[in-house]
C-alpha cells in the first residue's frame, strides 16, 4: 500500500515555494523586530549579538538568552524536518516523521530514565536519547515489516509505540514527581537557553547531518521506485534503508536532547515543501530543512510575543503540536491508499459458541471470582495474605466497582464503534474519541469555578461528540474506510497530547490532580462516585441491548441495511450519541488511555459471541473483568507503591494492539 498526496500539481511555478520560504523569512523578521522593541530594538540587538555591553542588562539578555533561543529554533525546526524527508522518502509514506513512529518520544523517555538511575550518563546524553529513539524504531520497523512497512501500518505502528512509552513515561513521572517537575516543561518542548552551549552542541551535528543526506541523496532517490526495480538497479535496499533511518534517528536524538519532544515539524515541513510544487528530493531536503526551522522560529516568537497575554507557560513544541494536528487532519482526505487496506475480520463472524448464554455465566462467575480476589488476597505487611481487617473494604470496594464499571462502558463503547465501522481496530481510545473528551474535562477542570460530576459528564460528552463530529466530517465521502478512521484517530490524539502538556508543564496545582487522572488511577474514588458510574454502566448497558438489531445488520454494509429497513443517517447518529455517553463516564473515571475498548470485543469474538445481543454482554463482562485485573496488579506490582489501573490496562491492551498488527 502506497500513499500521495492527491494534490499533486506539475505545472505549478517552481519559484512559488522559494517565494513562500522568502515570506515566511520576512514573517519571521517582523515579528523579531517587534519582540525586540521592548529590547531596545533591532540596533541594540545586532551589536548584543557579537559583544556584551557591560552594565547593560538588556545587552546581556539579548546575548545570552534572546540570540541562542532563535537559533535553536531555526537548528531544531531545521534538523526535525530533514529527518522527516528521509523518513518519508525511506518508507514512501507522507505520514512517517519523528512523532508519528515513535522515535521522540522513545528518545525522551531514555533521557527521562537516564536522569533517575543513571545521571551520568547525560554526559552524553545524544547517544541516551539516540538509543531511546533507536529502539522506538526498531519496533515498529518490527511491526511493519511482515507488511512490507505499509504506510498504515506503520503509521499504526508508531501509535502504539508511542503510547506504551507515553504509559511508561507517565510512571517514572507518577513515581518521581519532584525530581523530573523541570522535565515537565523541558520534555514538552521548551526553547529557552541560557547561553550558547546548546546551539554549539547542536549547529555541527545537524551539520554532519546534512551533509551525510547529500552523499546518500543519489540511492534515496531510487526509493521512488518500487523494491524490484531499485534491486535491479543494484541497489542494498536492506542497507540504504538502515542508513537513512539512522540518520534520522541520530538527527532526531540530536534535537530531543537538547530540547525535548517539538511535535509535528518533521510531519508539517515536508508535506508542505510538496504540496507547493518541490518535486526534486535535492530541493526537498533544502526547502523542507528552510521550512522546518522558519516554522518553529515563527512559533516560539509568536509566543514570546503573545506571553504576557497567555494565562500560563506554554512550551513551544507543544504548541507546534497543537498547530500540527489540524494540518495532519487537513491532510488525511487528500492522500490515496491506492492498494487495499490491511485485512480485517468482519465483526460478528468467526468461531459461535453453541450456548452463549452458558459462557456469559461462566464469565460472570469468572468476574465474582476475580473481584473476591481482588477484595481479599494481597501483599500486605507480613507479605502475602487473606484480608484480615474487613474494615479495609470500604477503601478497596468502591475503586474496584468504578474500574469494573468503567471497564464495562469502555467495552460497550469498543463494540459499538466496532460493529457500525465494520472495523475491528476500532475503539474509543484508537479513534481519539476518549482523547476529545479527555480534553473537554481538563478544560473544564480549568474554566469551571467548582465542576460537579453532572458537569464534568456533559463536558466529557460534549468533547467525545465534538471528536466523533471530527471523525465523520473528514471521512464521510471516503464512506468511514478504516485505515482513514485509525489515521484521524492519530491525529485527535497527537492534539490531546500536546494539550496534556501545556497544561502539565504550566506549574498549576490542580495539575497533579490531572495527572493522576490522565494515568487511570481509581486510588481518590470513593463511595458515592463508585455507585454513579456502576448505575450509569447498568442503564447505559441496558440502553444498548435495543440496537443489538441494527449492530447485526450494519456490518453488512450501506445497501443491505437500508434494504432490511435500517435508517442509516439516523442509525448511526443514534449510536454514535451512545459511544460518545459511554466514553465519557468512563474517561472520567480512569482516564482517556486504556485499550479496554479495543480488547473487550475481540475477546469476546474469539470467546464465540457472534451476534450483537452476546457480543455486547460478553464484551461488558470482559471489560470490567480486565479493569479489575489491572487495578489488583496496579496495587500488587510495586508493593507498596500502586501503578494506576488506567497503564497497566493500557500496557496489557497496547501488548494485545501488538499482536494484532503482527498478523495483518
Amino acid at each position: 500500500m502506497t500513499a500521495t498526496p492527491l494534490t499533486h500539481q506539475p505545472h505549478r511555478p517552481r519559484l512559488a515555494p522559494w517565494l513562500g520560504l522568502a515570506l515566511l523569512g520576512l514573517l519571521m523578521l517582523g515579528l523579531a523586530l517587534v519582540t525586540l522593541a521592548g529590547q531596545g530594538g533591532a540596533g541594540a540587538a545586532w551589536r548584543a549579538l557579537f559583544a556584551v555591553t557591560p552594565g547593560d542588562t538588556a545587552s546581556l539578555v539579548l546575548h545570552y538568552a534572546w540570540w541562542p533561543r532563535l537559533a535553536m529554533a531555526l537548528l531544531a525546526g531545521g534538523g526535525l524536518a530533514l529527518a522527516g524527508v528521509l523518513m518519508q522518502q525511506v518508507l514512501r509514506n507522507p505520514l512517517a516523521a519523528p512523532t508519528t513512529l515513535g522515535v521522540a518520544s522513545g528518545a525522551n523517555l531514555a533521557l527521562m530514565a537516564a536522569s533517575l538511575m543513571a545521571p551520568g550518563l547525560l554526559l552524553g546524553r545524544e547517544w541516551v536519547a539516540l538509543g531511546g529513539g533507536a529502539l522506538a524504531m526498531g519496533l515498529v520497523m518490527a511491526l511493519a515489516w511482515r507488511r512490507r512497512l505499509a504506510p498504515l501500518v506503520v503509521v499504526l505502528a508508531g501509535l502504539v509505540v508511542n503510547l506504551y512509552f507515553g504509559a511508561l513515561a507517565l510512571v517514572l513521572l507518577l513515581f518521581h514527581q519532584e525530581e523530573l517537575k523541570g522535565l515537565l516543561i523541558w520534555g514538552a518542548g521548551a526553547l529557552a537557553q541560557d547561553g550558547w552551549g546548546d546551539a554549539a552542541f547542536l549547529a555541527p551535528r545537524l551539520a554532519l547531518g546534512l551533509l551525510a543526506a547529500l552523499v546518500l541523496l543519489r540511492p534515496l532517490r531510487l526509493l521512488a521506485l518500487d523494491d524490484a526495480s531499485a534491486s535491479s538497479l543494484g541497489v542494498s535496499l536492506k542497507h540504504l534503508r538502515l542508513a537513512a533511518l539512522g540518520l534520522a534517528i541520530f538527527l532526531t536524538a540530536s534535537v530531543v536532547s537538547v530540547v525535548g519532544v517539538v511535535g509535528f515539524i518533521g510531519l508539517a515541513a515536508p508535506n508542505l515543501v510538496r504540496l507547493a510544487g518541490v518535486r526534486g528530493l535535492a530541493a526537498r531536503l533544502l526547502a523542507a530543512t528552510l521550512l522546518g526551522g522558519l516554522l518553529l522560529a515563527t512559533t516560539d516568537l509568536l509566543l514570546q510575543g503573545a506571553g504576557p497575554w497567555l494565562p500560563t507557560l506554554i512550551p513551544t513544541g507543544a504548541a507546534t503540536a497543537a498547530l500540527g494536528a489540524p494540518l495532519l487532519l487537513w491532510l488525511i482526505p487528500r492522500l490515496r491508499l491506492a492498494d487495499k487496506a490491511p485485512p480485517t475480520a468482519t465483526p460478528g463472524l468467526g468461531p459461535r459458541h453453541p450456548a452463549p448464554a452458558r459462557l456469559a455465566g461462566v464469565l460472570a462467575l469468572a468476574l465474582g471470582a476475580a473481584l473476591v480476589v481482588a477484595l481479599c488476597w494481597g501483599q500486605g505487611a507480613q507479605g502475602w495474605q487473606w484480608l484480615t481487617h474487613w474494615d479495609v473494604l470500604e477503601w478497596r470496594l468502591p475503586r474496584l466497582a468504578a474500574a469494573a464499571a468503567s471497564g464495562v462502558l469502555l467495552a460497550l463503547a469498543g463494540t459499538l464503534l466496532q460493529r457500525l465501522t465494520a472495523n475491528p481496530m476500532a475503539s474509543p481510545e484508537l479513534l481519539g474519541i476518549s482523547g476529545g473528551s479527555a480534553m473537554a474535562l481538563m478544560a473544564a477542570i480549568f474554566l469551571l469555578p467548582a465542576p460537579g460530576n453532572l458537569a464534568l459528564v456533559a463536558a466529557g460528552t460534549l468533547g467525545a461528540l465534538a471528536s466523533l463530529a471530527v471523525l465523520v466530517g473528514i471521512n464521510r465521502r471516503s464512506g468511514l474506510r478504516p485505515e482513514r478512521l485509525l489515521l484521524t484517530g492519530v491525529a485527535i490524539t497527537a492534539l490531546f497530547d500536546a494539550v496534556r502538556a501545556m497544561v502539565l508543564a504550566g506549574g498549576d496545582p490542580r495539575g497533579q490532580l490531572i495527572l493522576a487522572w490522565l494515568s487511570g488511577s481509581t486510588y481518590y474514588v470513593e463511595a458515592g462516585s463508585a455507585l454513579t458510574v456502576s448505575l450509569l454502566a447498568l442503564l447505559l448497558g441496558l440502553a444498548t441491548l435495543p440496537f443489538a438489531r441494527w449492530l447485526d445488520i450494519l456490518p453488512l454494509g450501506a445497501a443491505s441495511s437500508q434494504a432490511l429497513g435500517i435508517r442509516l443517517n439516523r442509525a448511526r447518529l443514534a449510536l454514535l450519541l451512545l459511544v460518545a455517553l459511554l466514553t465519557a463516564c468512563a474517561t472520567l473515571v480512569v482516564g482517556p488511555l486504556s485499550f479496554v475498548g479495543l480488547l473487550a470485543p475481540h475477546l469476546a469474538r474469539l470467546l464465540g459471541f457472534a451476534r450483537a445481543r452476546g457480543q455486547l454482554v460478553g464484551a461488558a463482562l470482559l471489560g470490567a473483568l480486565l479493569m479489575v485485573l489491572a487495578d489488583w496488579l496496579g496495587r500488587q506490582l510495586l508493593f507498596p507503591d500502586e501503578i494506576p489501573a488506567g497503564i497497566v490496562a493500557s500496557l496489557i491492551g497496547g501488548s494485545y494492539f501488538i499482536w494484532r498488527l503482527r498478523r495483518l
